[in-house]
């Protein structure tokens, strides 16, 4: 069973950057198509971004597309997700999660088998 284990998170600036890890252990991540997604207080759980296990296609929500990058490290059992241009609406727990590979990235909650336990992004207007 993987486990995934998220850091990188903090309190910054608009127009700030950040880039969060998600390390697994307990499984080979090269196994495992991966996605990040948050979840700000009051609101459902939403997706963010997913990469491909072989990390040659990638997806992204419209409200962050061209300023946020995921990617990953095979090697490292990691995957990053660089974030630019930071909004206040950017603040969220910041999760991420893993399911079997496949063709598709999928951007619902239910389709990932595993998570991690979030990490808090705050950005300060």
């Amino acid at each position: 069973q993987v486990q995934l284990v998220e850091s990188g998170g903090g309190l910054v600036q608009a127009g700030g950057s950040l880039r969060l890890s998600c390390a697994a252990s307990g499984g080979t991540l090269s196994n495992y198509n991966m996605g990040w997604f948050r979840q700000a207080p009051g609101k459902e759980r939403e997706f963010v971004a997913g990469i491909r296990w072989s990390g040659e296609s990638t997806r992204y929500a419209d409200s962050v597309k061209g300023r946020f990058t995921i990617s990953r490290d095979n090697a490292k059992n990691t995957v990053y997700l660089q974030m630019n241009s930071l909004k206040p609406e950017d603040t969220a727990v910041y999760y991420c999660a893993a399911r079997g590979w496949g063709i598709t990235i999928k951007t619902i909650t239910n389709e990932y088998d595993y998570w991690g336990q979030g990490t808090q992004v705050t950005v300060s207007s």
